[in-house]
């Protein structure tokens, strides 16, 4: 983490405000006093979200200039911690009714420690390149095996949706909407055939796409297969990086995490867990602070306890331990100590 330096530190700090008119609400931007203009209801996050992040890639800075921005000011972000560290991200920032956002460059410690708040993987701030086309055949059954590469994008996409959805979104509703966020076109449209949706146990669950669209995430077109085909609202996805394919690829190892697996039996809040610490897992271990698997999760720290006690019995972990510093760590069966 840079803490100084002989170049002058550069505030990287964008904030946006949803408020409410009776026209419809309004993104109010300090950095912008001509962005001040009415926005539809169902979109007014995402574009709070993708202002930011427009921000964000307009002011970049290479990475050994980035400085914590949180500690220049005292730390005022969030309650007391063991100090600064770890490398300068971009941290995402809402309050508890959605309607005030900021995105700004904090140290790994100091984002951990604030509340309401989601780190902003690259991915999601590069526009996606388009690769040419090399006109070659590819030899069948080329696919490579699911790797960190995939682990990675699912992480990343759960740690966008923490912040993206509404705090009271369900895990049935979030473990949807990543299928969708990674699995839609660069238009954001996105088709899930109704066998997919039986394997998933989702099919005819149209209470769950009205929960998106009620949140403003996506919107699902009128007609017979309205529950079928949707179009995503959260422009903060339509451009990211990499391609539709590698997304895929993750999509599908969000199905299958390994190492650990999902039995389909399993409620969805505890399916959801599994897969968060699938994505958090090396080597057969992992750990991190319990508020930010709880954000992740979309519970709260005991009810995210309870359901680490579940998966125990359940013999998908084979222990976890809660530490004084407030960190989770875990380890799976095959990795006892």
């Amino acid at each position: 983490m840079r803490l100084s330096g002989t170049h002058a530190a550069m505030r990287r700090i964008w904030t946006v405000q949803l408020r409410p008119q009776p026209g419809g609400p309004t993104l109010a931007c300090p950095h912008c006093p001509t962005h001040n203009h009415p926005l539809q209801a169902a979109s007014a996050r995402s574009a709070a979200l993708t202002h930011l992040a427009r921000h964000a890639r307009a002011d970049a800075l290479p990475r050994h200039l980035r400085t914590c921005q949180c500690r220049a000011r005292g730390c005022h972000w969030h309650p007391r911690h063991r100090g600064c560290s770890g490398p300068v991200l971009l941290a995402l920032t809402c309050d508890r009714g959605g309607r005030a956002w900021r995105l700004a460059d904090a140290c790994a410690a100091c984002a951990a420690a604030m509340s309401h708040t989601a780190i902003v993987p690259p991915t999601l701030l590069n526009a996606g390149r388009t690769q040419s086309a090399s006109g070659k055949t590819r030899p069948a059954r080329s696919t490579p095996p699911y790797g960190p590469g995939e682990q990675q994008r699912v992480r990343e996409m759960l740690t966008y949706l923490a912040a993206a959805l509404p705090r009271f979104s369900s895990p049935t509703a979030r473990l949807l909407a990543l299928q969708c966020a990674l699995r839609a076109d660069r238009q954001g449209r996105v088709r899930l055939p109704g066998g997919f949706l039986r394997g998933m146990r989702l099919h005819g669950r149209t209470e769950l796409w009205q929960e998106l669209e009620h949140a403003g995430w996506l919107h699902c077109p009128t007609g017979k297969h309205s529950r079928l085909e949707a179009q995503l609202l959260d422009a903060a996805v339509l451009g990211q990086a990499p391609g539709r394919t590698a997304r895929l690829r993750a999509a599908q190892w969000a199905l299958h995490p390994a190492p650990l697996t999902v039995p389909p039996a399993l409620p969805p809040a505890a399916q959801l867990t599994t897969l968060v610490l699938a994505a958090h897992t090396r080597a057969g271990a992992g750990r991190t602070d319990l508020d930010v698997l709880a954000r992740l999760c979309g519970q709260s720290p005991q009810q995210t306890e309870d359901l680490l006690d579940r998966l125990v019995r359940t013999r998908l972990l084979a222990a976890w331990h809660h530490r004084d510093n407030d960190e989770i760590s875990w380890h799976l069966p095959e990795h006892r100590e």
